[in-house]
């Protein structure tokens, strides 16, 4: 059994983490693409629409997603009920949307605003009925199924924004592009999960996975807000130019990592559950994990914090220059964040709802600190108030953790010690070659750069210790690149 959940947890995370590079590339694709066929405006009407439906979207999960994973035992019958719960859900947030439509339009002044609410208020209900058919493939294991079914989404949902684009949609070829992706995960976990709910029935209870939901909607309220107070700041103090560079910045680094990385839950959730009580696996699992996302993900990080010149003039030209600094900034807030993120799934794997909403309510506060005070020394200054809050968070997670719940507290800041030491390395190297190649340009700053990092990066395996997390590392890879032998 440990053999199997151990090839499981490898070849999930391989399928997660190539849907999520392929999703990355699509993105980038959708970029470069639509950003030539439509104008700000377009995109503007659209990101005032997701800030109402991000909102909506934690209410109409009710962090039942989790409930449902996490559960050591889940009945038939409480699948039913979680089903039928997020179903209902999803068409009060629907029909709520839709009145919402002429408040928002009074207050952003946008007319053409009515009707993108009108219709992307379908996403609750679409989402609503796909919610516990995808809970329902993570709990059984099913990563690769979930893979093609979220690149499958975000190609098709892309082909459809392209071609709508080109017919002279403007703003609706990005409703269609939602809409699309929504009803192709949904048919798709439909499909793959092979499961057609039964009604309601009062015999299963599933109170307690609701109380534990609303711990995790009552969390995730506290990280959407956490997560928009910078974007506001800039906004209401800088206006809107600077708020551009500091959101494209962010949309650069923070949202392909967050891509990567929050995915990979689907694949810790399961595992670590089922292994929770079996602490000496529990706590080799998390310290694996923690190497694995810290090195796999700190690495690029890293290199662009160094690379961020180059990076930004080959990626969003020239009149983006003033964003330099804050993706450098982003990308060593995202290695902080990446470092302390096991713990995230230590919270949800052990059912610890009411002590995340406890420490979220101290990192959000933090958070806010942190970018109010920067926010004194300009746009700079709230991306160095971004910075600086996960430097503290992550110390403290660790702290907090440990007093309510068994952790190798050790092993994971001596793991974190060693990954940050390489970082340093690999940082100091790249930035030093693309320096020493400036006047050939910022390809070969970038490719430079990169090479020297890298090498750098390696330097560490003469000690034994990085020997050892390298064996493990490549261990795992051979997990994920080995087909499991049939019975």
């Amino acid at each position: 059994m440990s053999s199997a959940l151990a090839h499981s947890a490898a070849r999930g995370a391989f399928f997660t983490l190539a849907a999520q590079v392929a999703k990355i590339v699509l993105q980038f694709l959708s970029v470069i693409v639509l950003a030539r066929l439509l104008s700000p405006h377009d995109y503007g009407l659209l990101a005032i629409v997701l800030v109402v439906v991000g909102v909506g979207e934690i209410f109409r999960d009710f962090g039942l997603t989790t409930a449902s994973i996490q559960a050591p035992v889940l009945t038939r019958g409480q699948r039913d009920n979680l089903f039928w719960i997020n179903t209902a859900i999803g068409v009060v947030l629907t029909i709520a949307m839709f009145f919402l439509a002429w408040p928002i339009e009074a207050v952003t002044g946008e007319p053409e605003i009515v009707g993108m609410v009108h219709w992307l208020a379908v996403l609750f209900l679409l989402n609503g009925l796909a919610t516990q058919h995808r809970a329902n493939l993570a709990r059984d294991l099913k990563f690769k199924a979930m893979a093609v079914i979220e690149v499958s989404a975000a190609a098709i949902a892309l082909t459809v924004a392209v071609v709508s684009a080109l017919l002279g949609a403007e703003y609706w070829a990005l409703v269609a592009q939602q809409l699309t992706s929504g009803v192709v995960v949904l048919a798709g976990s439909v499909i793959a999960g092979r499961w057609l709910p039964r009604w309601y029935s009062r015999q299963d209870s599933v109170r307690d996975l609701i109380s534990f939901g609303w711990n995790i909607v009552a969390t995730n309220l506290l990280v959407y807000t956490g997560s928009q107070i910078d974007t506001i700041i800039v906004g209401l103090k800088f206006g809107t130019s600077p708020l551009g560079l500091y959101n494209r910045a962010f949309q650069l680094v923070m949202t392909p990592l967050s891509q990567v990385r929050s995915p990979t839950k689907n694949v810790a959730l399961p595992v670590l559950s089922r292994v929770q009580e079996d602490a000496p696996r529990f706590d080799n699992y998390v310290t694996a994990a923690q190497l694995l996302l810290g090195y796999g993900l700190g690495i690029p990080l890293i290199l662009v914090t160094a690379l961020a010149d180059p990076i930004v003039r080959v990626m969003l030209g020239p009149q983006w220059l003033g964003a330099i600094p804050i993706v450098a900034l982003f990308a060593v807030a995202g290695l902080l964040t990446t470092l302390s993120f096991v713990g995230y799934w230590v919270y949800l794997s052990r059912g610890l709802g009411k002590q995340l909403f406890r420490y979220t309510i101290v990192t959000t506060i933090i958070k806010i600190i942190c970018i109010v005070v920067g926010s004194s020394f300009g746009v700079l200054g709230v991306a160095v108030g971004f910075a600086v809050a996960p430097a503290i968070s992550w110390p403290l997670s660790l702290f907090w953790l440990s007093r309510v719940t068994p952790m190798p507290t050790a092993r994971l800041y001596a793991g974190a010690a060693r990954i940050l030491i390489v970082a340093a390395l690999t940082g100091s190297a790249a930035w030093g070659a693309a320096q020493l190649v400036s006047p050939a340009g910022s390809v070969l700053m970038i490719l430079a750069g990169i090479f020297a990092g890298l090498i750098a990066a390696a330097a560490p395996l003469i000690l034994p210790i990085y020997r050892r997390d390298a064996r493990n590392l490549t261990g795992f890879l051979r997990l994920m690149l080995k087909r499991q032998p049939r019975p």
